[in-house]
């Protein structure tokens, strides 16, 4: 069992950077996949980019040379990086955790969540 608490969101203006952070505790770190995603309102929780155990990275299009996600297991700590923000960005974004590296991408894919944290994009 981990517990996952998401930090870093905030107001920004178009073009702007945030690094969210998810500070974990209980369970084995280091065995986690760590995922990214968020939900805008009226939208499905989307995924946003995930960290396997193994170090393999997964992200959809809209993320590709703007997000970089990593994990710092000595910290219990995952962190995603947002540059170059949009307001189509503004979300909740959520850190979740699974012990299956089998689907990283897929919200399904996993048990643990955070609370969540607001990113707001201004145009």
């Amino acid at each position: 069992q981990v517990q996952l608490v998401e930090s870093g969101g905030g107001l920004v203006q178009a073009g702007g950077s945030l690094k969210l952070s998810c500070a974990a505790s209980g369970g084995t770190f280091s065995r986690y996949t760590l995922g990214w995603f968020r939900q805008a309102p009226g939208k499905e929780r989307e995924f946003v980019m995930a960290i396997t155990r193994y170090g393999d990275i997964h992200y959809p299009d809209f993320v590709k040379g703007r997000f970089a996600i990593s994990r710092d297991n000595a910290k219990n700590t995952a962190y995603l990086q947002m540059n170059s923000l949009k307001p189509e960005d503004t979300a909740i974004y959520y850190c979740a955790a699974t012990d299956d590296p089998m689907r990283p991408t897929l919200v399904t894919g996993y048990g643990y969540w955070g609370q969540g944290t607001q990113v707001t994009v201004s145009s």
